[in-house]
């Protein structure tokens, strides 16, 4: 297996690294705002040529493409019509190598305007500004996300209910099996690829874990810059389904894609270090530190009020309520699950907040990004947290929108958030979203054919 697959390249390395591993297409990502990897497909001499000439261009409306696929239009109708090209530029610290693809590599692009100004709707582009915030006060952002998912067989008619996959013992799983290692090992072809394909991609895999729901498995990637890990998110999402696919099955990152199973998360870990590495979340004591209690204070106000960055669907609101396995609060507390934010156990280096909102379905970038903004208003702001809570927090009260039409009208309405995201954002996505969910609305459900249909 090669080694440095993730190294930063630069000029003759790069096309070097390239001839070595005899690589004759890469693949440039530009993740839109639900996070579907949008880009193109590049010969490799076009691609060595496009890093120095960055005449490689997408058209702007990437970023106004709705869930279906259906372009949501823009505010100004000219621009929508007009649809101008942004310049993709490729950041080569992400290059690294296709597995189960011989000869082809992957790399994620930004995007700007033809003047080199940033193309401010991408979110790739926001959590870069989001970082940039805490780097001009001399602090770093630390994070860790945790990815929930399904393996399903397949489901060719999208009105029928999922099931659970054929396993090794060649029985569906019907039962729940949370942290059961035999039931990991009926997967034991897919968990093995997804390994194997982690490595070939520099991903850094730290735990694979079967999860409460049936066929639910939850992956852990190693602590770090933020930015590359929303972009290991993406790559991994791209690979568990093309293995689950090779192997009869899918993988699901839906919040909630089975009734009357568990919704599936990407829980956040976050910590702030200075520009020494010296943790800010606790004192030399290894008490909480004011910076920790401000944050917490941040997360609590305004995760409310934002909620599309952690629940991008209507389908994410059913996941978050009381009593299905995702805490539908902002209470924190010490090693509590129950909790929307809770502060895992361990010294003062590890002292960290959990967010558990978001769900498995929610754009890495933009959650990540929600999370350390809410957090940074919070030690702006001085806000104080609440009193930490105890025992069964699905029981407190939820301030949390239930819908996601009411979730976009906080969101809409969150100034200090909006100011700090910018306009551009918060009008492609407020676009976006309203499209979905006016397109959400218009479908009848099997529900109510079978409840309405001969009663009413």
């Amino acid at each position: 297996m090669p080694d440095n697959l993730n190294t930063s390249f630069a000029g003759a390395d790069t096309q070097s690294w390239l001839k070595t591993h005899a690589i004759n297409e890469v693949e440039c990502f530009v993740p839109d705002v639900n996070g579907v990897l949008r880009g193109k497909t590049l010969p490799v001499a076009k691609f060595l040529k496009s890093l120095d000439d960055r005449a490689l261009y997408l058209p702007s409306s990437a970023f106004l493409v709705a869930i279906d696929g259906r372009y949501s239009g823009s505010i100004d109708e000219g621009f929508a019509y007009q649809d101008p090209d942004m310049r993709m530029v490729s950041d080569l610290s992400s290059l690294c190598l296709a597995p189960g693809s011989a000869g082809r590599a992957y790399v994620f692009a930004d995007t700007f305007h033809m003047d080199d100004r940033p193309w401010m709707a991408s979110p790739r582009h926001v959590l870069k500004a989001v970082l940039d915030l805490y780097d001009q006060r001399g602090w770093r952002a630390v994070m860790a996300p945790e990815l929930e998912f399904y393996l399903t067989a397949p489901n060719p008619n999208p009105d029928q209910p999922l099931t659970a996959p054929i396993g090794r013992n060649r029985r569906p799983e019907n039962v729940q099996h949370p942290y059961d290692m035999q039931a990991m090992e009926e997967f034991e072809t897919v968990t093995r690829q997804l390994y194997e394909y982690a490595a070939i991609t520099g991903l850094p895999v730290e735990t694979l874990i079967h999860e409460s729901g049936t066929a639910q498995l939850e992956i852990n990637l190693v602590h770090g810059d933020p930015l590359t890990l929303a972009d290991q998110v993406l790559l991994f999402k791209r690979l568990a389904r093309q293995i689950a696919q090779a192997n009869g099955m899918h993988a699901t990152f839906m919040a909630k894609p089975i009734a009357a199973q568990a919704g599936s998360a990407m829980h956040l870990h976050m910590s702030i270090v200075d520009r020494k590495g010296e943790p800010l979340f606790a004192g030399e004591d290894g008490e909480d530190s004011e910076m920790f209690s401000h944050f917490i204070g941040g997360l609590q106000k305004y995760i409310p009020e934002i909620m599309p960055l952690f629940a991008p669907h209507a389908n994410s609101y059913r996941r978050i309520r009381p009593g299905h396995s995702a805490p539908a609060n902002i209470e924190w507390s010490h090693d509590n699950r129950s909790c929307g934010l809770r502060v895992p156990l361990g010294g003062r280096a590890a002292r960290r907040i959990e967010n558990r909102l978001p769900g498995a379905d929610a754009n890495p970038y933009l959650a990540m990004a929600g999370s350390l903004i809410a957090g940074y208003l919070g030690i702006e702001e001085k806000l104080a947290r609440s009193e930490e809570a105890f025992g069964n927090a699905y029981k407190s009260r939820s301030t949390l929108p239930k819908t996601m039409e009411e979730a976009l009208d906080r969101f809409a309405a969150c100034e200090p958030v909006r100011a700090l995201l910018g306009e551009d954002f918060f009008q492609t996505y407020l676009r976006v979203k309203s499209v979905e969910l006016d397109l959400f609305q218009s479908v009848v459900t099997s529900w109510e054919r079978d409840h309405l249909l001969l009663k009413v």
